[in-house]
């Protein structure tokens, strides 16, 4: 099933275009990569994607709820907490999933909800399928590395069991075993049936994803799938300006 549709998807403002002409169909158990040099837009497509951000062009259609992993500067780990304290609060915030929901909610979403008053860490990691992640549950916000903050942005959006997650910029700060990891981490979680779609400067050699790189007219664009059923497009003032996840 197709969870996020955008056909010529562009967000133009006084200044000029953010990102323009982009096309990504995802469905339920796919990686797709977006690409593209500093200041090409990925930032704002992935929130555009996820519904937090607004776009003025094209086409965008979305099936179910999508989570954010790690953004920065829009959803980022609170200094103050720890790892287990983040993933407990946000337990706490979501519930258990409503009986209506469950059906639509990943299994293992469901089982960390029930089991969240035992242990919710390795509840958490281990329905995210990260349980060898590089992540120490008494670590506070403020001392993770960039990749640790990305994995536990990762396993806090798994909780919510969204259709698609998004994470941006997923390969900075991290060096190449770091990188592998994390793509094997992206991978790990398509296979578990979401929608990932995630941002960087490049996509490590071997990784089963879609790329789709935007912002470098000297490179080719890539044949996209595009939906067959036309959405309806979203206006938007000149100059938006960003919207909280």
């Amino acid at each position: 099933m197709n969870i996020v549709e955008a056909r010529g998807l562009g967000l133009r403002t006084r200044r000029g275009w953010v990102y323009r002409d982009v096309d990504l169909t995802a469905a339920s158990g796919e990686l797709h990569a977006v690409t593209g040099p500093p200041g090409s837009g990925r930032t704002s497509l992935l929130l555009a994607l996820a519904g937090c951000f607004p776009h003025n062009h094209g086409e965008l259609r979305r099936r179910g709820p999508a989570a954010l992993g790690q953004v920065a500067g829009v959803h980022e780990p609170d200094p103050t907490l720890t790892v287990a304290e983040h993933i407990t609060e946000r337990l706490l915030l979501l519930g258990p999933v409503p009986r209506r929901r469950r059906r639509l909610v990943p299994v293992a979403a469901v089982r960390v909800r029930r089991a969240y008053r035992r242990d919710a860490y390795a509840a958490a990691i281990a329905g995210a399928g990260l349980t060898d992640a590089p992540l120490d549950p008494d670590r506070y916000g403020r001392d993770l590395t960039p990749v640790e903050r990305q994995v536990l942005g990762l396993v806090l959006a798994s909780l919510a069991g969204p259709s698609l997650i998004v994470a941006d910029d997923v390969d900075a700060g991290a060096d190449r075993p770091e990188r592998a990891w994390m793509w094997g981490a992206l991978e790990r979680l398509a296979d578990q049936g979401y929608a990932v779609v995630a941002s960087a400067r490049a996509v490590e050699p071997g990784v089963a994803a879609t790329v789709h790189r935007i912002g470098d007219p000297a490179l080719p664009v890539p044949a996209l799938t595009v939906p067959d059923e036309p959405a309806s497009a979203l206006t938007v003032p000149d100059e938006p300006a960003e919207v909280p996840a």
